[in-house]
């Protein structure tokens, strides 16, 4: 029997894309892995730190542009090493500039270098300052479900909550306030920070998230370009496990797993 999917298009800020995986650029060896573990993933949204990587500042080192063309990817320009609204609005500026009016944008704003939580007062305070410049912006932020509709009225395209802390590879730490962000979101939902390892991504997808951001997760794996391939297959089955819905919870079924109705009585 042929196995039928109906699933809503996966669509940011007007723009369809059949990849839920978005992949980082950095921690990588170079420029060649990342491309090879990008093409592995299926990834067709791929972030840049503006501070940390090259797309044109320096013409005289190599540049991220040339192993990764934006003619084959979008660009999503980051704030990663931004701790205040301030220094955010400006990198996003310049990252305007660099790529020729480019809108679509991660906004991130770090509380301490430590943690690398979100500063979620100078967040808003910047994506308020980007949304009225004209910016499509994305924004990592806390799991807080109120905090996350505060980014979605403000005209936030995306809403990236963190499963855990960016780097530390503890995944999903808190898939209620997750589900509650996700139950009353009118924009795409995307755990962005903590994704670990494949099953980490697929428990994101299947609690209904629209997709995953990952890098480090990939990066940072013994052979990046085989965990980029796993994570697309992950991300994948997760969405199909949501569509599907799972079986109902319970602690104990005396139900087996055959039909006993109709069954022969054992002769006496």
């Amino acid at each position: 029997m042929e196995m039928t999917l109906k699933d809503k298009p996966f669509e940011i800020a007007g723009k369809t894309y059949a990849s839920r995986l978005l992949v980082g650029t950095g921690k990588y060896k170079d420029f060649a892995e990342t491309r090879a573990a990008l093409d592995a993933s299926g990834t067709q949204i791929v972030t840049v730190a503006i501070r940390r990587t090259n797309i044109g500042q320096d013409a005289g080192a190599p540049s991220l542009i040339d192993a990764v063309p934006p003619s084959l990817f979008t660009y999503l320009p980051n704030t990663a090493g931004c701790y205040s609204a301030d220094d955010a609005v400006r990198t996003l500026r310049l990252a305007r500039e660099l790529l020729d009016g480019h809108r679509l944008v991660k906004l991130e704003v770090l509380g301490d270098s430590h943690t690398l939580y979100p500063n979620m007062p100078e967040t808003v305070a910047a994506a308020r300052t980007l949304v009225a410049e004209g910016f499509q912006v994305m924004v990592y932020c806390s799991d807080d479900p109120i905090l996350a509709r505060t980014l979605e009225d403000i005209g936030c395209v995306a809403i990236m909550p963190l499963a855990s802390l960016i780097g530390s590879g503890m995944g999903i730490l808190n898939p209620w306030n997750l589900s509650l962000i996700i139950e009353k979101a009118r924009v795409p939902v995307i755990v962005d920070a903590g994704v670990g390892t494949a099953s980490d991504a697929a428990i994101a997808m299947e609690l209904g998230c629209d997709g995953v951001l990952m890098n480090t997760a990939i990066a940072k794996a013994q052979n990046p370009v085989l965990m980029a391939s796993a994570m697309k297959k992950a991300v994948e089955a997760g969405r199909e496990a949501y569509l599907a819905g799972r079986m109902p919870r319970k602690l104990y079924s005396a139900a087996p797993s055959s039909p006993t109705g109709g069954m022969i009585a054992p002769s006496a």
